[in-house]
């Protein structure tokens, strides 16, 4: 009688595994940043070095 209920056991679990079938994978559409660019970062470099060099030659 136990081996009865154990392979009416085991057979409710695997049966189980399979319930929903095969299901096709959702994928996410892919995140895609825009690429900003900024005048003032090149202003701003050569501005600072040129202020170094002065700073430097004053000295």
């Amino acid at each position: 009688m136990k081996k009865l209920a154990l392979a009416a056991a085991l057979t409710v679990a695997a049966s189980t595994a399979f319930a929903g079938g095969m299901a096709e994978p959702v994928m996410e559409p892919e995140v895609v940043e825009a690429a900003t660019s900024s005048s003032a970062g090149g202003i701003i470099v050569p501005l600072l070095l040129l202020l170094v060099i002065a700073a430097a030659a004053a000295n």
